[in-house]
């Protein structure tokens, strides 16, 4: 099926925009951009009329709760936290996902195709993330790559959760050695498996190891939920010691030390940001943070930590950023190419560009005015989501069967 997505302000992110662009797109990939005289649109292809609306690529959120922390539902819908194991590194998010989330749903209607759910913030190590579409039957269907990360946290949270059962970790101390204990189990079982390998001789495998053996490796990235520059600089000096690709997710208080982040090239998904300062880790929330830290030189990503703010304000909190310091065109890659490439996706999302998954918003105008919403949204180039101004409100496709 070829789709020809026409006549508007086409928005690539990663190359200049196009005012009446073209975005051609053939069995849910993207195959040109460009100006109307530059696109060849194949007589058979299905018109698109974007006249008088901006063309962007679906955002990309890069720390989410939606489907393992469902809308509307007490504890049955809260499977974000295994807080019976400090270390739950083989617990994978993708187990946990219901793709029929309202908060699914709310992502679409804020032009959210893609986002990285991830385990909570209860353990030193939570377990494995999933980069998904917002869109789909089954999770398995939706899935863009999985472990797309490996999830920690420092600081309060896990402190607490195990504090409260008078065992360890109930300090930030206890919270380090729990992290540091299981990579060094990890380098010694490396070892051992690998040396069985080259003999040839049968090994006991540990899902909890294998899945830290990938961080170790350089396959799979370590996101470190750390908030206060202490935990921050904690979280790079466990980095040195074993050698993985560190991504600090939250950073509340990065912007007091953007200087070293920047010098170890360390990115920053920065977040959740409509919220009040409701723990001492988040006293220094603040929408300027984001503008300090890319001013300074480091890549950053926004979040909502959703449903801590709600997926659909994604776009709000970069408009505000906005507001307070950060420039239009960071705030735009931090909602879309920034996020792909801190997680490695951006072989797939990100940005409207020959290759990619055609995850393609259609928006009223620019995305950074909040009077602006998305009217349509495609989906590796399946309408599935538009906005009726005659009922004055969203219609999501359903996955299931046909309306």
């Amino acid at each position: 099926m070829t789709v020809a997505i026409t006549g508007g302000y086409v928005v690539p992110v990663t190359s200049e925009p196009i005012e009446g662009g073209i975005v051609l797109i053939e069995n849910g990939k993207i195959v040109a951009v460009g100006a109307d005289a530059d696109v060849d649109v194949p007589d058979d292809a299905e018109i698109v009329d974007a006249s008088g609306t901006w063309v962007l690529p679906g955002f990309v959120e890069a720390h989410a709760h939606a489907g393992i922390g469902e809308e509307g539902l007490g504890w049955e819908g809260r499977d974000y936290n295994e807080m019976t194991d400090p270390n739950g590194a083989r617990l994978r998010a993708i187990d946990g996902i219901n793709p029929d989330d309202q908060g699914l749903r709310d992502a679409l209607a804020g032009g959210v195709t893609t986002l990285v759910v991830k385990p909570g913030s209860g353990n030193p190590i939570g377990g494995q993330t999933a980069a998904i579409k917002a869109w789909g039957r089954t999770v398995d269907e939706m899935l863009v790559r999985t472990p797309c990360s490996l999830k920690s946290a420092l600081g309060e949270n896990p402190k607490r959760v195990y504090g409260e059962q008078k065992k360890l970790p109930s300090t930030r101390l206890g919270v380090a050695a729990v992290i540091r204990d299981a990579l060094t189990k990890t380098q010694d079982y490396v070892k051992k498996r690998d040396h069985a390998a080259s003999e040839d001789k049968p090994f006991d495998r540990d899902n909890t190891l294998e899945a830290l053996a990938q961080v170790l490796s350089g396959e799979v990235p370590w996101c470190q939920h750390s908030h206060r520059a202490d935990d921050i600089v904690t979280a790079i000096r466990l980095a040195d010691e074993f050698g993985y690709r560190l991504v600090i997710n939250h950073g509340t208080e990065g912007h007091l030390i953007a200087d070293l982040l920047a010098e170890r090239e360390i990115p920053v998904i920065i977040g959740p940001l409509f919220t009040s300062r409701s723990k001492v880790e988040v006293n220094r929330r603040s929408l300027r943070n984001p503008g300090i830290l890319a001013r300074a030189g480091v890549k950053i990503a926004l979040t909502t930590d959703h449903p801590v703010v709600p997926i659909d304000f994604l776009v709000h909190q970069a408009t505000l950023c906005v507001k307070e310091g950060l420039d239009t065109d960071t705030a735009l890659k931090s909602i879309t190419v920034n996020p792909a490439q801190i997680l490695n996706l951006d072989d797939r999302v990100g940005a409207l560009a020959p290759g990619l998954d055609a995850d393609v918003v259609i928006w009223s105008g620019d995305p950074l005015d909040v009077m602006s919403r998305a009217v349509r949204v495609f989906v590796e180039g399946n309408e599935v989501y538009y906005f009726d101004d005659a009922k004055g409100e969203g219609i999501t496709k359903s996955p299931w069967y046909s309306e």
